[in-house]
């Protein structure tokens, strides 16, 4: 258990790290064109750049997720610090692209182990089911603040500096969690799941897990099934990504697509058959930890497309400068925040279903109003894309929030580390998934009318829950 009066600073510390890891992911977006012009390098190479942090970060969190109930969040959470701090500092010094891809990639598998293993160690600092509750209620916000601040200060960093000082953010939090951990995280005093070795209140309890736990022994590791996993999320990753250049129909998106969905059925078959699963079949059966995961993947996916068809329209059709779209998404930001400081209290009050749903159904109106007026470049901003900015991002901090505690609720301890990897891999591959096939749908007014009646579908989905 945390030392008493330390909560505040191991929830600010790894909160820190949490909107850190999703800061990184938005780095390179906005000066993507001009690594391209400095490198020159093709549309597709940047592609993989732009994917290469998700595709290792995405693929590799169940395996993650494993690596911190069987060692521990915390000494999972060091090692991932040192992996992503490294590849920070190399990622600016990169002489070339392969350099710079490489120093991505290896961003990704260190973000893979720190994000389940925070939420593991999050678990001891709050280990009363009502105060880890609460710290969840919160921790489902920070995401969507780090893409947002990801977008924000990219363009900025990279108009007034260059794209290699965006690097210097996650290089200076991993140097500060590394230097704060010992002092601010609880001691590690047992290999399980980062819960100081207690398995108080799980009582071998069956529920969510699929099976008996078994308390004297760690969980094992699932090889076959973390290579099958990462392999087929990947893949199929990138087979997606690459449909913002070529049809579905090419042979570029269909052969990575067609390997990742068939490395994902090996995968399923795999799991039913392994003695100690990566991902357990039953983990996913609970319906309130369903439905938390849908509305974490699809609200991901929608701020996600909101940033991309925003971002571009500014500059393509609009003709604003990078720091210009940046600052446009300010407003976003506050209103973002705001609701954020009100969520955790809402969700105490009315239950997590009912602040998710209402959450969507706000952000599907913010949607709806960006597809009618935002599209339109004879509509001032003041009209036409801040209400649609402000009612969004009320309602996505509202979603994340609730999305984040039904997703958690009712895991055993030593389960805790599962839970965050299966969690912050639908927050990664929402994006990638959702944005692909409402793009396939038509021009940027009805991909937003569809992501605007996803949301309102899933709304309805909790409100019949």
């Amino acid at each position: 258990m945390a030392p008493p009066g330390s909560s505040r600073a191991a929830f600010a510390l790894l909160g820190g790290v949490q909107v850190t890891l999703i800061f990184t992911l938005a780095a390179v977006a906005v000066p993507l064109p001009g690594i391209g012009v400095e490198f020159g390098v093709r549309r597709e190479e940047l592609i993989l750049l732009s994917a290469a942090y998700g595709l290792t970060f995405a693929g590799l969190l169940l395996f993650g997720g494993r690596l911190a109930d069987r060692y521990g969040g915390q000494r999972t959470l060091t090692a991932g610090l040192l992996v992503f701090g490294l590849a920070s500092a190399a990622a600016p010094l990169a002489p070339g692209y392969g350099t710079l891809l490489a120093a991505r990639l290896s961003q990704g598998v260190g973000a893979a182990l720190i994000a389940p293993a925070a939420m593991a160690v999050l678990r001891t600092v709050f280990p009363s089911p009502a105060a880890y509750g609460g710290a969840m209620a919160t921790w489902g916000g920070l995401s969507v603040l780090g893409a947002t601040a990801g977008n924000l200060l990219s363009g900025v960093i990279s108009a007034l500096l260059s794209w290699r000082w965006a690097f210097a953010v996650p290089l200076a939090v991993t140097v500060a969690a590394l230097v704060l951990a010992p002092r601010v995280l609880p001691a590690a005093t047992g290999s399980h799941s980062g819960t100081g070795g207690s398995r108080s209140g799980t009582g071998g309890s069956r529920s969510g897990t699929g099976g008996p736990e078994h308390p004297a022994r760690r969980p094992r590791l699932d090889l076959p099934g973390a290579l099958l996993a990462t392999a087929g999320l990947a893949s199929a990753s990138y087979g997606l990504v690459l449909t913002d250049a070529w049809s579905w129909t090419s042979g570029r998106v269909l052969a990575p697509l067609v390997a990742g969905v068939v490395l994902l059925a090996m995968f399923v078959g795999a799991e039913r058959r392994a003695p100690d699963p990566l991902l357990p079949p039953r983990f996913l059966l609970d319906r309130r930890r369903a439905l938390g995961l849908a509305a974490t993947a699809l609200t991901a996916a929608g701020t996600a497309t909101v940033f991309v068809l925003f971002s571009l329209h500014l500059q393509d059709e609009r003709g604003w400068s990078a720091l210009r779209t940046s600052a446009a998404f300010v407003p976003f930001a506050v209103a973002l925040l705001a609701s954020g400081r009100v969520a955790g209290r809402l969700i105490g009050r009315y239950g997590a279903p009912v602040v998710t749903g209402a959450g969507l159904a706000v952000g599907a109106v913010g949607l709806v109003l960006l597809a009618l007026l935002g599209m339109n470049g004879t509509v001032p901003y003041a009209y036409g894309l801040l209400p649609g900015f402000v009612l969004l991002a009320t309602g996505v901090a509202a979603s994340f929030a609730g999305a984040a505690v039904l997703a958690t609720d009712r895991v055993p301890a030593e389960r805790t580390g599962l839970a965050g990897g299966v969690h912050n891999t639908a927050m990664e591959t929402g994006p990638t998934v959702v944005f692909a096939l409402v793009l396939g749908v038509g021009g940027d007014t009805a991909s937003l009318a569809v992501t605007a009646a996803l949301f309102g579908t899933a709304a309805l989905a909790l409100r019949l829950a």
